[in-house]
C-alpha cells in the first residue's frame, strides 16, 4: 500500500508540474507581446518599485488556471500580497508565483524578464518552473526527478575558490540611503577578495537559473522575497547547487535573504564576506508597506 501511495503522489506531483509548465508558457507568450508596448505603470512600496496591468493579468491567470485545475490548494502571489492579502506557507499545497520578474526590466522594454512558478507541499518546496519569456528558455525543476533547461539537464558549477568566481547579485527596488551604503559595501568586499567579477542583469529568478546552469558561480540578495525563490531553489538543488541563509544556516524562505552556488565551499565563502541588511519577513504580521525591496 505504501508503495502505491508513493506512486499516486508522484503522479500527482508530475500533473502539477504539467500544469505549471503550460500555464506558464501561456503567461510568457502575453509578456512577450506585451513588452514593446505602451504600459500603464503604478508604484507600490516606493517610487522605483513598479507594477503594470500585465503583471496583474499574468497573476490572475495563473491562480485562475491552477485554482480550476486545483480547487484545494492555495496561492501566493506578489500582486496579490500587494494589494493585501496575508503572506503565510501553510502544509496545503501552495503555489508561489511571480508573474513578472523583472518588471523594471519589462517596463523599460528590456528583455530579461521571467514568470516564476514554485509549489510548496507540507511547507517543503516540490517544483519549480521559470520562463524566461524572450529567449524562450523553459526551466524545471522537480525533488528528486533533476533540473532541466529546455529538456537539457542542468549542472551548477563546481568552482570552489571565491577569487575565480563570477556572481550575480540584484540591487531591486531599494533607495533608502543606509541599506544602499550597506548593499554597496557588500560588493566591495566581494570585489577585494578579488572576484572575477559581479554582474546585475535585473531578474533574481533568472540569476539563479544562471546558477544552476553553471552560468555564473553564485548569487546572493537581500529584500528579496518567496516569490523570487521559491521556483528557482528547487531549480538549483536539483541541478547540484545550494541555497542557504545569507548568515551559513538552512534556506529560510521567508527570510527575504539568500546565498545561492555551485557548491557549498563557494557559498560559505560568501557569506564570510557578507554584513547583514535587514529586511522584515514576507511572513510578518506587521504592515510591510514601508519593505525596502521588491
Amino acid at each position: 500500500m505504501a508503495g502505491s501511495g508513493e506512486r499516486s503522489r508522484d503522479e500527482l506531483l508530475e500533473e502539477y508540474l504539467k500544469a505549471a509548465v503550460q500555464v506558464t508558457l501561456e503567461a510568457g507568450q502575453i509578456i512577450r507581446e506585451a513588452l514593446t508596448s505602451e504600459k500603464r505603470v503604478q508604484t507600490k512600496s516606493s517610487a522605483a518599485d513598479l507594477v503594470t496591468e500585465t503583471d496583474q493579468l499574468v497573476e490572475n491567470l495563473i491562480i485562475s488556471t491552477l485554482s480550476n485545475k486545483f480547487p484545494s490548494h492555495r496561492f501566493i502571489g506578489e500582486e496579490s500580497v500587494a494589494a493585501g492579502e496575508k503572506c503565510i506557507l501553510t502544509d496545503d499545497p501552495t503555489w508561489i508565483i511571480d508573474p513578472i520578474d523583472g518588471t523594471c526590466n519589462f517596463v523599460h522594454g528590456t528583455p530579461v524578464v521571467a514568470v516564476s512558478i514554485g509549489l510548496s507541499v507540507k511547507k517543503e518546496l516540490e517544483l519549480g518552473v521559470i520562463y524566461s519569456c524572450v529567449e524562450e528558455k523553459l526551466y524545471t525543476g522537480r525533488k528528486g526527478h533533476g533540473a532541466f533547461c529546455n529538456g537539457q539537464k542542468l549542472q551548477a558549477s563546481t568552482q570552489t575558490d571565491l577569487s575565480k568566481a563570477l556572481i550575480l547579485t540584484e540591487l531591486g527596488s531599494i533607495r533608502d540611503p543606509v541599506a544602499v551604503k550597506m548593499l554597496f559595501n557588500n560588493m566591495e568586499r566581494l570585489l577585494k577578495v578579488p572576484a572575477h567579477g559581479i554582474r546585475i542583469v535585473g531578474s533574481a529568478a533568472l540569476d539563479l537559473c544562471h546558477v544552476a546552469a553553471g552560468d555564473v558561480d553564485a548569487f546572493y540578495q537581500f529584500g528579496l522575497h518567496c516569490w523570487d525563490m521559491a521556483a528557482a531553489a528547487v531549480i538549483v538543488g536539483e541541478a547540484g547547487g545550494i541555497m542557504i541563509d545569507t548568515a551559513g544556516g538552512p534556506l529560510d524562505l521567508m527570510s527575504r535573504r539568500v546565498v545561492a552556488a555551485g557548491t557549498l565551499e563557494m557559498a560559505y565563502q560568501i557569506v564570510k564576506e557578507l554584513q547583514p541588511v535587514a529586511y522584515e519577513r514576507d511572513d510578518s504580521t506587521e504592515d510591510t508597506s514601508h519593505s525596502l525591496c521588491k
